[in-house]
Formats: C-alpha cells, sequence, structure tokens
C-alpha cells in the first residue's frame, strides 16, 4: 500500500512541474480525490484527508519513508527529495508506474526504464467519464439563467453512473457494425477533420417500442465513456414552454458545454406531426429551428454524437431524413438474438427450463417483452415462495405477456 501512496505524491509533484500534463494524464482514482468545483487547479497539493480518500495505509510506515515528511500543523504531506522518491518508485513501484501516465512521461526518459507513455495512456479514463467533472459542469450551468430552466426538461447521465447491466446489450451484426465505425470516428477525429469529412455521427434509430434503441444510446454512452444527454422531442418543443425554438437551441448549446457527449433526441417523430399541423405556428418555428440546430452540430467539430430515435419512421418526411447520415434499424429480435437475451436475463436465475422452445414461443415479441416474461415469471415464483424456476413458470410468463400485448394492440 506504502507504494500507492508514493505514487500519488509523485503523480502531483510531476503533473504540477509540467504544464503540459492534462487531467486525462492523471489515472481516474488519483484525479477524482482532487477535484474541486468539477475540476483540478494547479498546484496539487496532498494534504492527509486527501490520502486517506486515496488509500488505507499505516502512517508510521509513511514517516521512515526518509523522502517524504508529513507536516504536523496543517497535515500536508510532501517529497522532500524528488529523485530519491523517484529511484524508490522505479525499485518498488514500476507496475504502477506502466499504468499511469503522468509517472510514465517522467520515466519515459529516465534511465532507460523502457515505460512507454502512450501505452500508459490505454490504462487511463478520460476526466468526462467523471461523475464528478459532469457534476461540475451541471453547475456551472445551473448558474446560468439561459441553461438552467432547460436542465428541468432533459436528463443527463454520467457514464460510470449507469447501469452495469449495459454491456450485455443484445445487438445484431449490422448494429454492432455501426457502434464500431463510431469508435473509430471518435478515435481519428483530428484526422477526419484535417480531411473535410466533418458530417459523420448523426444517427437515427428506428423501430418499433422495446426493441432498445433506448438502452443502446446509453450503451453506447457506457461504452464510449461519453456523458449521455436524453431529452424527449415532445418536451422541447411543447407550446406551454413559451419561447420553445430558443429551448431547442439551449438544449444543443447544452450538449456543446458538455462536449464530448452523446445528445440522445426521442420521439422524433414529433417533427413530421408538428410540420403538418397548422394550429400552431410557434412549434413549427421551433421544429425549423431543430432541423438547423441539428445542421450546425457535427461529432469531428462539436465532439457531439447525435441520435434520434422513433417508432414511427414513416411520419418523417425527406428534410428530417437527409439531416442523418445513417439510419440503423432496431427490428423485433430475430431467434438468434431472443436467445441471446433469454440467456443473459436468465444467466444468474437458478431453475429448470428450455431456452430454444421458449424462443419459438416468443416470436414476434420484442427485446423488452423477452425480458418482461423472465420478470413475470420471477414474481410469480416468489410470490409462491420460491427462487427457482420451473418450465412451467415461463411458460405461463409468455402467455400472459402475450395477453398484454394482444390487449394494448387492440386499442
Amino acid at each position: 500500500m506504502i507504494a500507492r501512496v508514493v505514487e500519488l505524491l509523485l503523480t502531483a509533484e510531476i503533473f504540477n512541474r509540467h504544464e503540459n500534463l492534462t487531467e486525462d494524464d492523471i489515472p481516474k482514482e488519483i484525479r477524482k480525490i482532487f477535484y474541486t468545483n468539477g475540476g483540478l487547479k494547479r498546484p496539487l497539493v496532498v494534504k492527509e484527508n486527501i490520502l486517506k480518500g486515496f488509500v488505507e495505509y499505516d502512517e508510521k510506515e509513511l514517516r521512515k519513508l526518509p523522502f517524504v515528511d508529513v507536516n504536523s500543523f496543517n497535515r500536508q504531506i510532501k517529497i522532500t527529495s524528488f529523485d530519491v522518491a523517484v529511484k524508490w518508485m522505479l525499485k518498488n513501484g514500476f507496475d504502477l508506474i506502466k499504468k499511469n501516465p503522468v509517472l510514465a512521461y517522467f520515466y519515459e526518459s529516465y534511465d532507460s526504464t523502457g515505460v512507454s507513455y502512450e501505452e500508459a495512456k490505454k490504462y487511463s479514463k478520460p476526466r468526462y467519464s467523471d461523475s464528478e467533472w459532469l457534476k461540475g459542469i451541471i453547475d456551472e450551468l445551473t448558474k446560468d439563467e439561459s441553461t438552467a430552466e432547460m436542465l428541468g426538461l432533459v436528463r443527463i447521465f454520467s457514464p460510470e453512473d449507469l447501469d452495469d447491466d449495459l454491456s450485455k446489450v443484445v445487438l445484431d451484426d449490422e448494429q454492432l457494425k455501426e457502434i464500431r465505425k463510431i469508435e473509430i470516428a471518435i478515435e481519428e477525429r483530428e484526422w477526419l477533420r484535417d480531411v473535410g469529412l466533418r458530417e459523420i455521427g448523426k444517427l437515427l434509430f428506428i423501430g418499433p417500442p422495446g426493441t432498445g434503441k433506448t438502452t443502446t444510446a446509453r450503451h453506447l454512452s457506457k461504452k464510449l465513456l461519453l456523458p449521455l444527454v436524453e431529452v424527449k422531442l415532445s418536451m422541447i418543443t411543447s407550446q406551454f414552454l413559451g419561447e420553445t425554438s430558443k429551448n431547442i437551441e439551449k438544449v444543443f448549446e447544452i450538449a456543446k458545454r458538455l462536449s464530448p457527449c452523446i445528445l440522445f433526441i426521442d420521439e422524433f417523430d414529433y417533427v413530421a406531426k408538428t410540420r403538418t399541423s397548422d394550429e400552431h405556428a410557434a412549434v413549427k418555428r421551433a421544429v425549423n429551428t431543430l432541423l438547423k440546430s441539428i445542421d450546425e452540430i457535427n461529432l469531428i467539430d462539436h465532439g457531439v454524437l447525435l441520435i434520434s430515435a422513433t417508432n414511427h419512421p414513416s411520419l418523417l418526411d425527406s428534410a428530417v431524413w437527409r439531416r442523418f447520415d445513417k439510419i440503423v434499424e432496431f427490428p423485433e429480435p430475430s431467434e438468434e438474438v431472443r436467445k441471446r437475451i433469454f440467456e443473459i436475463t436468465l444467466e444468474k436465475i437458478p431453475g429448470d427450463y428450455r431456452i430454444d422452445e421458449l424462443v419459438r414461443m416468443t416470436e414476434g415479441f420484442t427485446g423488452a417483452e423477452v425480458k418482461l416474461v423472465v420478470r413475470e415469471a420471477v414474481l410469480s415464483a416468489l410470490m409462491e415462495g420460491r427462487k427457482e424456476l420451473t418450465m412451467d413458470d415461463l411458460v405461463k410468463a409468455v402467455e400472459d405477456v402475450r395477453e398484454r400485448i394482444t390487449l394494448k394492440n387492440s386499442y
């Protein structure tokens, strides 16, 4: 543990000395304990409370180090002999050096250590994936009257605060390919900008409710480590909000202030409904503002991945379709996808059941409805005091969900 203490002290010292190092170079677990008002400010000062927030340690063992001083008055802990600390860390914490970009930056040119700064950066997550960083930005937006009101109409998520189960999202090959393209575009933003390919990163998700459009947007936030801004189009274009065009502009402004991030606009078919309505001129103007705002934002220049979703693509006219560089379909899941959803959902639930048979029984079900089958079966079993499922539990749940689907479709 004492090596982690020295890692923290050296990280602070080297970061303070080298202005070209950024917050992203500091490992996430160290960066988070230094946050004040959503960011880091030089010089980083290590005090006892900060150190205890990072790692458990024995103060007697710490005081034995010849290059460390603990100030009894202000409880500040600092390195008194940098060179001695550097040599100690090389001998006692080499594995930590290899995964810490700040340390690797220094040791890369120190005594032929073979440490690589670029390799170390692969282990460090960016600051915009931190919930503390996001909170600081939101606090600043709250202080601004022009954006404070809009924060009540959007949902903003830090990727680390999203459900870990999103890693188990089941996507087909085509959907996975489009996600990989976005990953590459983010990695190669500068090159794409240099060659003039800017209109990238505007996706339109289409498909019935429950097929995974919102879940996939959240999965992308988790996977790409990008903050997520969720908004329902019907909310921000409501005639009861007053100056709706300005509200829409503020949503895009919030996204740019959070850059890099994902802006997810749900219920996008609301565009079609308002464009064909003669009743609300103010709302129609707001929709035109929305389309213009989409034209004026992109992943390459602004760091904003725009995802819009609709359950009713047939309502969208050509003016809407041409705003997006890629259409991603979310159809009712295939047998293979339904099987994978059952496997994942039932993974930790004991019981005797036949997944292949369940897959055949759920033809036409969405992914959400497949998960609902498992939920209903589990709750029914718990009602009877059981924590193991039988095939009868699941068959009954399939029948119940099918009845629910039939009832919903009858209205």
